[in-house]
């Protein structure tokens, strides 16, 4: 059925909405809707051939013209109807997954988290567990320039977290415990150095960041 695969697509996109984290990119998916459109065109094309002439306008330029005349042939008509509203559904629709997942991770990129803890585990066929990219190649590439302009666009102004929250915090220090080290952080009253399950008082304009990646939670 036309557009079965775009519409695994939509729903994923969908639940990525809803998801903390960004699942595995459907490269298959993505696959078999981009064949289905190319697959769509070459029957258009087909149906049209016995009414397609070639005629040269200018000089090394030709133009294809068509004769065919929807009155007089219906069923072709309607063949091509729906060719046509199948390769603009699944074009749409590859649109949305993958604007979804750009969306996605530009609020990954302000929240300052690092392309390469967008892991997925994964069994090969030696039984061993490996980490592999959740993104495409075209993805990654995208994270790391779009990063490059938000660190050149930040660095304008360094003295405010451009990435912090507009509600005006009701405490200004909180607990915190360490769910993952670190290393050391400069605070505006020193410097403090963050291992695993260890806890701290702190100003949260100074950890923030660090608490929207993971590596810190607040104790209530």
């Amino acid at each position: 059925m036309y557009a079965e695969a775009a519409q695994k697509l939509v729903l994923d996109a969908k639940r990525t909405h809803a998801l903390p984290n960004l699942p595995p990119y459907a490269a298959t998916t993505v696959r078999v809707v981009t064949k289905e459109v190319r697959d769509l065109d070459r029957e258009v094309n087909n149906l049209l051939a016995p009414y397609s002439s070639t005629q040269s306008q200018t000089p090394g330029a030709t133009q294809i013209k068509s004769s065919f005349n929807p009155a007089d042939d219906p069923a072709t008509a309607c063949a091509l109807l729906v060719n046509h509203l199948s390769m603009r559904r699944n074009k749409r629709c590859l649109l949305a997954y993958h604007r979804t997942r750009t969306e996605k991770l530009e609020q990954m990129c302000w929240a300052g988290v690092d392309v390469s803890d967008l892991q997925q585990p994964t069994t090969t066929a030696s039984s061993s567990t490996a980490n592999t990219s959740s993104l495409s190649a075209e993805e990654e590439q995208y994270v790391h320039a779009y990063s490059d302009l938000l660190a050149a666009y930040k660095g304008q102004w360094t003295d405010i977290d451009l990435t912090g929250s507009l509600e005006p915090p009701k405490d200004i220090f909180i607990d915190v415990r360490v769910m993952r080290d670190a290393g050391e952080i400069q605070t505006e009253y020193g410097s403090i150095t963050l291992t695993k399950n260890s806890q701290f008082y702190v100003r949260l304009g100074d950890v923030e960041g660090l608490i929207r990646q993971g590596y810190l939670q607040r104790l209530s």
